[in-house]
C-alpha cells in the first residue's frame, strides 16, 4: 500500500530553473523560450527568456495546491514569436512520487516533440512540507534506547588555580641601574653666575651724532668766451 496519503489542499512548490539542450526553432537568431507548467486546471507559465537559445535560465517560483489522486504535472516548452504563432519545442510529464515521499525533488525531466524525438529537457526543483517519513523500529535483539542522564559540569567554578597565586604587581624586580631621585627634590645650585643682562652699546652712533658736511661752491667759470659778434653773424662773401 502507498504511503503517499492526504494530499488533497496541500501545497506543493514547483521552482522552474532552466532548460538544457533545447531543440532549436530558429534557422537566423537565437530562440526565446517559455515553459508553462499544467496541474488539472491550474497553469502557470514562465517569462520570455530573449535570446535563451537551447540553454535558457527562468529561476521562478509556483505554488500548486495538490488534489488527491493526480500525481504529475504536465510542463510545455514554446519558443515565442512577435510576427507568427509561438512554435512548440517539447513537452513532458512530471511525476510527484518523489517529492510527495521524500518532500524534495530536483531532477531534469525530458520532453519530447510530437513525434516522439529528444527536444530537450526542463530542470525543475519541487518541495513538499508534508512528505511522509518512513517508520522505523527496533530490531528484536537491540536494547530500548535510553536517554543519557544529564551530568553535573565538571567545573562548577572557575579552576582554583587561577586564584591561588597573588596579583603580578605584587612582585617587584629589582633594577641593576641606581635609580634617581625623583623630580621633587631640589637640585643644588650651578656654581656659574647667571649671564649678565648689561645691554651692549650700539656699534654705530646714530645718524644725529654725525656734523653736516658742507661742499665749497665751485671756483671756475665754465662759460665759454664771448665770440667776436655779439649777437650777429658775419657777412656771407658772395
Amino acid at each position: 500500500m502507498s504511503m503517499i496519503s492526504g494530499i488533497q489542499g496541500q501545497l506543493l512548490e514547483v521552482t522552474v530553473v532552466s532548460c538544457n539542450k533545447l531543440k532549436d526553432t530558429e534557422w537566423i537568431s537565437r530562440q526565446d523560450p517559455y515553459v508553462c507548467l499544467e496541474y488539472g486546471s491550474i497553469k502557470f507559465r514562465t517569462r520570455t527568456c530573449t535570446d535563451g537559445g537551447k540553454n535558457p535560465t527562468f529561476q521562478e517560483k509556483f505554488v500548486f495546491t495538490l488534489i488527491e489522486g493526480l500525481r504529475e504535472i504536465n510542463v510545455v516548452v514554446w519558443n515565442s514569436n512577435t510576427l507568427s504563432y509561438d512554435d512548440f519545442i517539447g513537452s513532458g510529464k512530471i511525476q510527484l512520487h518523489k517529492v510527495l515521499s521524500q518532500g524534495y525533488d530536483d531532477t531534469a525531466w525530458p520532453i519530447q516533440t510530437k513525434t516522439g524525438r529528444h527536444a530537450g529537457e526542463v530542470r525543475l526543483i519541487m518541495h513538499y512540507a508534508n512528505a511522509n517519513k518512513p517508520a522505523t523500529g527496533y530490531a528484536p535483539s537491540a536494547p530500548p534506547y535510553a536517554a543519557p542522564q544529564p551530568q553535573a559540569p565538571m567545573y562548577s567554578v572557575p579552576p582554583p588555580h587561577l586564584a591561588s597565586y597573588p596579583p603580578a604587581a605584587a612582585y617587584q624586580t629589582p633594577s641593576p641601574y641606581p635609580s634617581y631621585p625623583p623630580h621633587s627634590v631640589a637640585y643644588p645650585p650651578t656654581p656659574y653666575p647667571p649671564p649678565q643682562t648689561t645691554a651692549y652699546p650700539p656699534a654705530y652712533p646714530p645718524p644725529s651724532a654725525y656734523p653736516p658736511v658742507s661742499y665749497p661752491p665751485p671756483s671756475q667759470d665754465y662759460s665759454y668766451p664771448p665770440g667776436p659778434y655779439q649777437g650777429t653773424y658775419p657777412p656771407r662773401p658772395y
